[in-house]
């Protein structure tokens, strides 16, 4: 697993200094079902608006 999660979105609640993510966990969907074949048919589902 890795140990820091980056994340460029810093309007996120989650998002630290360093581009860090410290939600406890992170959620990603797919938006083709249970397979994604690239990271465009993804989406993280963690995001909350700071």
């Amino acid at each position: 697993m890795a140990e820091d999660v980056l994340c460029e979105v810093k309007n996120c609640h989650f998002w630290k200094d360093g581009n860090l993510c410290a939600a406890d966990r992170i959620y990603i969907v797919s938006h083709t079902g249970n397979e994604a074949e690239n990271e465009r048919e993804t989406d993280c589902q963690t995001f909350v608006q700071k």
